[in-house]
């Protein structure tokens, strides 16, 4: 019987992390100022540690992972890239179906690839406490993971309408020792501003990144980690597509179209973009490569977003990044997709889309409902809401393929399980699900509100 798992050995999850950067097709733009001028690492170090400033910067092309966190990752990496053989026959396509199962985590989901080095950096500065935000409650899980592991505390801004929607994951959060708080709370100047403006919010990502920043900056004992977006998130992520290049070595195949959801970027960054960085190197077998980055209707940033500077959070805390944003006041449907639920995406990210090497399609709820329950019922795994928007994609893909007679080889990046998402499965079933696409005037008002300089 031929295996559907190509899985690797402990001694081979990758000893670097590959680092975009240094195959741009030019130089990044630089972080701002409010004022416009450019961001130094002074402006960071009040919530990063020196070696995240330095990968945050950095434009070496591999970044060496430190002994003490590939341990950790033994627990659970390398992850298995599998076959999906039976959803292929359900789909009745030639095309080859791969998903790389980042579920396996004790989080359940690819989060503590980025957690653990950060947890890493901060106790090696001799910081006690991290502050962060969540959507859907992975990240928060993640870090919840990682601060236990290295002896620190941790506090969590749970973006509100998944604070209610996911009380699973809120637990297993205080379950590893972190502090939870629903966002925005009254913890904060910034969500105590928030409440007395919007008292019914549902709250956002960028809202509880302005909270958690805000905490961290006024404490010396404290820092801040973020689970997406900034381009040392991305890097870290990167492992997933190195070890899904030896995977796919083992086998002599090679994927046509690299698919991945895309909120912050991370995901889709950490898979994509090492099979990116072979196109950049000239591998042949990377010549025709697509990259597709799968947002939600209801969030579309790089489909309906604007390509200009602006602010990582609500309250304009942060530095100014150039991407693609919707606006950073801009607070989406209360999808169950909590992952994918903010207004910008990552500066590497969004400079190659705005480049044309990569692709970018937004999925409505339910068709990525529909996508993840057929997958469940062909391959057994229940995916979480963000990973069954790159199943719709992959499964539209492979459709296709049977339409032409093509023999694709389409990988996925599944990027986390759905158990603790249940309750969105039950709406999902009782028809209380809905489709939201964001009015256009509602995002034409959010870009107004964007830097003035910009």
């Amino acid at each position: 019987m031929e295996s559907t798992r190509v899985l690797l050995e402990a001694h081979e999850i990758p000893t670097h992390w590959y680092n975009i950067a240094a195959d741009l097709p030019s130089p990044p733009a630089p972080p701002l100022l409010p004022d416009g001028a450019p961001a130094g690492p002074g402006q960071l170090g009040a919530i990063f540690p020196p070696a995240i400033i330095e990968q945050e910067m950095s434009l070496e092309r591999w970044i060496e992972i430190p002994r003490e966190v590939r341990e950790i990752f033994r627990l659970w990496r390398p992850s298995p890239l599998v076959r999906a053989v039976r959803l292929e026959a359900a789909l009745d396509t030639p095309a080859k179906i791969f998903f790389k199962y980042e579920g396996v985590s004790p989080a359940g989901s690819h989060k503590p690839n980025s957690a653990v080095p950060q947890a890493y950096y901060n106790r090696a500065a001799g910081i006690r406490r991290l502050t962060t935000e969540t959507g859907a409650g992975q990240w928060g899980s993640s870090l919840a993971l990682a601060g236990q592991m290295f002896g620190l505390e941790v506090r969590v801004y749970m973006v509100k309408v998944s604070y209610g929607q996911k009380p699973y994951r809120r637990l297993m959060m205080q379950t590893w020792g972190a502090e939870v708080f629903a966002s925005p709370s009254a913890h904060t100047g910034s969500g105590r501003k928030t409440l007395a403006e919007h008292p019914g919010t549902p709250g956002s990502l960028g809202i509880a990144i302005s909270e958690a920043v805000e905490e961290a900056a006024g404490r010396a004992d404290t820092n801040y980690a973020l689970g997406s977006v900034l381009n040392h998130v991305v890097m870290h992520q990167s492992i997933i597509g190195l070890e899904a290049k030896k995977q796919f070595d083992k086998i002599g195949l090679y994927p046509d179209i690299v698919i991945a959801p895309c909120g912050g970027g991370s995901s889709f960054g950490g898979l994509a973009f090492p099979f990116l960085g072979d196109k950049a190197a000239g591998d042949r077998r990377a010549a025709n490569l697509r990259a597709v980055a799968v947002e939600p209707c209801s969030c579309p940033s790089l489909t309906k977003g604007s390509y200009t500077y602006d602010y990582g959070d609500a309250s304009g805390f942060t530095p100014l990044i150039k991407m693609y944003t919707l606006g950073h006041d801009f607070v989406p449907a209360g999808i169950h997709a909590g992952g994918l639920r903010y207004h910008g995406v990552s500066q590497y990210v969004s400079q190659l889309y705005h480049a044309g090497l990569i692709e970018a399609v937004a999925a409505p709820q339910l068709a990525t409902f529909d996508a993840g329950v057929r997958f469940a019922r062909a391959e057994g795994i229940i995916p979480a809401p963000e990973a069954c928007h790159a199943i719709r994609a992959a499964m539209d893909e492979a459709l296709k393929c049977r339409e032409t007679g093509e023999e694709k080889v389409i990988l996925f990046n599944l990027t986390g399980h759905g158990h603790f998402d249940m309750s969105s499965f039950e709406g999902y079933f009782s028809g209380r699900l809905e489709d939201h696409e964001h009015p256009e005037e509602e995002v034409a008002r959010a870009l107004a509100r964007l830097p003035k300089f910009a």
